[in-house]
């Protein structure tokens, strides 16, 4: 028992290490927390396989919070998120955890997982933080309660990063970022993003590429900011940023 002890403070280690940030013994209880709920729920229902292990420390929560190294060192200060198809609650509900003072909007077409993602805010205390919404991203976007009102928006494995483009600028404010997680990316995958940019009236700030602890996968994290008011007419309607994609 003590060898497992050890060889998950060791796993810890390694990866607060790789974040440079070391979370408070209440942070690490909610995580702790955190995946103790989602592998009861997915006992009664599918939502992720990554629940256990590596799978949650790594490819979950490490995965989730790599990419905001830079807002980590300011913890103090306080950002209004969204996070689109949050699912399980990952980058979301981990960057809620990791910036105690910023609040985050969780949005999920599926009554499934939002009803996962508010019983879980409310068992770890931090519902008071987390609004979850059951909505498609095409309708949440043109809320005018939503729009342009966030710091960040932010997506992960949601679908190509032109389609996301779409979904995330419309909720940026006039100073904010969208994060969009990528694993693979090529250079024709950038050329058709920065053309899907163009109609959004946004363009790439900075790409980070991360490699994950334990061979655990690349991240390519493209960082989105807008040049000046998204157009009214996106996002399209449901369905169409997939079927009819911009940059082509």
């Amino acid at each position: 028992m003590s060898t497992n002890k050890n060889n998950t403070k060791a796993n810890h280690l390694m990866i607060w290490n790789e974040i440079k940030w070391v979370p408070s013994q209440k942070q690490l209880a909610q995580f702790t927390h955190l995946q103790e709920l989602l592998q009861e729920w997915n006992k009664k229902t599918n939502l992720t396989r990554l629940v256990d292990g590596d799978d949650f420390w790594i490819s979950q929560v490490c995965d989730s919070l790599l990419p905001v190294l830079q807002e980590l060192k300011y913890p103090e200060l306080s950002h209004k998120f969204i996070d689109i198809g949050s699912g399980c609650g990952f980058p979301g509900i981990a960057i809620a955890i990791a910036m105690p003072k910023s609040n985050i909007t969780l949005l999920d077409s599926s009554n499934k997982k939002t009803t996962f993602l508010k019983e879980v805010s409310k068992k770890i205390g931090l519902d008071s933080r987390i609004t979850v919404i059951t909505e498609r991203a095409e309708t949440a976007g043109k809320d005018p309660i939503l729009r342009g009102h966030f710091d960040y928006a932010i997506a992960r494995a949601v679908a190509s990063a032109n389609v996301v483009a779409e979904y995330l600028v419309p909720f940026l404010n006039p100073r904010g970022q969208a994060l969009i997680y990528k694993g693979g990316w090529s250079k024709t995958e950038l050329q058709i993003l920065k053309k899907a940019l163009t109609e959004l009236n946004a363009e790439i700030k900075r790409t980070h590429k991360f490699q994950l602890p334990n061979n655990r996968g690349i991240r390519n994290i493209i960082r989105i900011s807008s040049i000046n008011r998204c157009p009214d007419q996106y996002p399209r309607s449901i369905g169409k940023p997939k079927k009819q994609p911009l940059g082509f």
